[in-house]
């Protein structure tokens, strides 16, 4: 039996960047997600790594276990106040919010 991913793109306030969110699960490819959508996928049991990126642009690794028939919830969002968005800049894995719900 599989688990389910799932990554939703939503964030409070206005985005200041835009286009799709690329999915990479335990560093491969699996899908994108853009603005106001939700990304949904069934993946093995065990333990990930999860990341989002957009060009170089890039969240943190998320590790995360998950069990038979469970499930688990992202929530993604490029930065969205200026600060985070010019440190960004200099370290690219401060360009995209990745929290577990």
């Amino acid at each position: 039996m599989a688990a389910t991913l799932t990554v939703k793109r939503a964030g409070v306030g206005i985005e200041l960047r835009r286009g799709p969110l690329e999915i990479s699960l335990d560093g491969t490819t699996v899908g994108s997600v853009d603005r106001h959508q939700t990304f949904e996928a069934p993946i093995e049991a065990g333990h990930h790594t999860l990341q989002v990126r957009a060009g170089r642009y890039t969240s943190r690794s998320r590790a995360f276990d998950v069990a038979d028939g469970g499930a688990v919830n992202f929530r993604a969002h490029p930065a969205m106040v200026w600060p985070r968005l010019l440190a960004s800049m200099i370290v690219p894995s401060l360009g995209i919010s990745l929290k577990r719900d």
